[in-house]
């Protein structure tokens, strides 16, 4: 299980362009790249899929996260999906030690720890000469568990800033410097309020992952990153460890995939179809009918900037309204949640949404809920866990609610973020569960299995 782990100095400071040219750049060399991602995210993910799946099959970036998942499960994940790969990349979040706890326990460096994978650090040298080399050890000094293998200097001014850096760190560290990329404005990835761009909705995604490709391959020494991941030992899984098998399906469940929706973790989708779901893709802005399904989600995404064609699909629109009436069950996050409330305004544009929710959305400027969620069930929710009621997940919205109807039920009491009302998530009405929250289908919270059983019950 040749694997390395890419993490940095602190947030900003380019790992994840850096990622996504390794990815690349390794799949060009004929490897086959496994990417995994650190943390709850859905868009980084997408990039990283798309560069290691540049030459070869189409390949998913799977999310590691201690909030959501046991550390068993988290190299189970790592094993299950790297069988059948060359070499695995996994990319951290924020800084080395940066993470939620003040111990470090969720930290880029205990996901190292955890998985025993070198490092390779991404360093923003801007502004930099000497004080990289206190900066390298004292990362190495903060935990001597902490296995950093080499450097990767980034934004470099020029060829001098190279060389007296490639110096410092060589007179005064024992970490080799496997590669130096030169400051350059082609490799910017525009972002939007969520972090990057999606991959898919931006029109030079191809070009600028060969860019980045090209980057890695003239700036960092490709060779020297395969010897360091192949130091990395075999994986220790779980007793009850097993491999991916997809029974017979016997439900339908629609899931609306298109620029505007995109937001969903593949080992959820994978978990439904092994629930025995087959998933039937919809696109709400260009499908003017709902097809035959059994049940329907609608993960988020940027429905904000799709605001006049989600409109002008009136036909879809009111298909999902007479679905959602006649008892459909329906599972909705974040974007999903606000297609299905009356109307969303952005930047003095409002336009008619599904009006399945009677409330309308307003959308803000800055965050309205951001980070881990912690909920406790109520007794208004459709399908319940049948042990734990409290479910660890995560939540990124600019949006709020506006004229909600005060009589609304909701599945989940707020113990920690926003939600909905700051108190409350998990609007429900007939067979409609919709939250601002992001589930994630973890042996902790086996919502994707709840929700296909429930599509079963009323099935019958």
């Amino acid at each position: 299980m040749s694997r390395f782990f890419i993490s940095a100095a602190h947030k900003s400071s380019g790992k994840t362009t850096v990622s996504i040219g390794l990815c690349a750049a390794l799949s060009d060399k004929g490897k086959i790249v496994q990417p995994f991602k650190k943390g709850p995210d859905y868009i980084d993910p997408q990039w990283l899929a798309r560069a290691s799946s540049y030459k070869a099959k189409t390949r998913h970036c799977f999310n590691l996260d201690f909030y959501t998942m046991s550390a068993d499960e988290i190299l189970d994940t790592i094993a299950l999906h790297s069988a059948d790969a060359d070499i695995s990349l996994i990319e951290g979040n924020k800084g080395l030690y940066d993470g939620l706890d003040l111990d470090g326990s969720n930290s880029n460096a205990a996901l190292a720890k955890l998985t025993d994978t070198p490092i390779i650090l991404v360093l923003d040298a801007r502004g930099v000469t000497r004080g990289i080399a206190p900066l390298i050890l004292g990362y190495q000094a903060f935990d001597k568990d902490i296995n950093i293998q080499g450097v990767i200097l980034n934004q470099l001014g020029g060829s001098r800033h190279e060389e007296k850096l490639r110096r410092v760190i060589e007179h005064y560290t024992d970490v080799q410097v496997v590669g130096a990329i030169h400051k350059d404005k082609r490799f910017d990835i525009d972002e939007r309020h969520l972090g990057l761009l999606p991959s898919h909705e931006d029109p030079q995604s191809n070009n600028k992952i060969k860019l980045l490709k090209q980057a890695i391959v003239d700036q960092v020494n490709l060779d020297s990153i395969i010897d360091i991941a192949n130091e990395a030992p075999k994986l220790e899984t779980s007793p009850g460890f097993t491999t991916i098998t997809t029974p017979r399906p016997d439900i339908r469940i629609g899931v609306i995939r298109n620029t505007a929706f995109s937001f969903y973790y593949p080992d959820d989708l994978i978990s439904l179809e092994q629930a025995g779901a087959e998933l039937v893709d919809i696109d709400n802005i260009n499908d003017d009918k709902l097809p035959d399904i059994d049940g329907l989600f609608i993960g988020g995404g940027f429905p904000e900037t799709h605001l006049q064609e989600l409109e002008a699909n009136q036909s879809i629109r009111q298909d999902i309204h007479q679905a959602i009436e006649n008892g459909l069950p329906v599972y909705a996050e974040c974007g999903g949640l606000m297609y299905l409330a009356r109307s969303i305004k952005w930047k003095e544009q409002k336009n008619t949404m599904v009006g399945s929710i009677p409330g309308d959305i307003i959308m803000e400027e800055k965050p309205q809920g951001r980070g881990y969620v912690r909920l406790k069930e109520t007794s208004n929710g459709l399908w319940p866990s049948s042990s734990e009621n409290i479910i660890a997940a995560h939540e990124f919205h600019y949006s709020r609610f506006q004229n909600l109807d005060k009589n609304a039920k909701f599945a989940f009491e707020v113990v920690r973020g926003t939600g909905i009302d700051g108190k409350n998530d998990g609007y429900v009405y007939k067979n409609l569960l919709a939250c601002y929250t992001h589930q994630r289908g973890t042996s902790k919270n086996r919502w994707t299995q709840r929700f296909v059983d429930f599509i079963r019950q009323q099935k019958i």
